[in-house]
């Protein structure tokens, strides 16, 4: 897995040929708060149950709010289920509001 900053996502989501997928594991009143354009949400509780509606060959950028969370996934999803393109998006979507889009709700 690998751990990329806000502003490293946000300019490899600038290059990227092929859109990755955006997995957001947090709560669904957290992402109403907030949330990344495109992104797709799964809470973390139920990610086993969901599983089998991801792709393991495309990449996946994990999101949470501070970046535990998707560590966390990111983690399960390389170990248990066999992806092998997998990204944490360090510090979170209040890193992401802080460095990437200060106009971003927070809580």
């Amino acid at each position: 897995m690998r751990q990329l900053t806000p502003a490293e996502i946000k300019a490899h989501l600038e290059q990227a040929q092929t859109p990755p997928l955006l997995l957001d594991v947090r709560e669904p009143w957290e992402y109403e708060v907030c949330r990344i354009e495109g992104s797709t949400l799964i809470p973390m509780r139920q990610i086993p149950l969901k599983a089998e509606t991801l792709d393991p060959e495309r990449e996946t950028i994990v999101i949470c709010h501070h970046g535990v969370r998707s560590y966390s996934v990111a983690r399960y999803l390389e170990a248990q289920l066999g992806f092998s393109n997998v990204i944490n998006l360090s510090g979170g979507v209040d890193a992401w509001a802080r460095d990437v889009d200060p106009g971003m709700a927070t809580y």
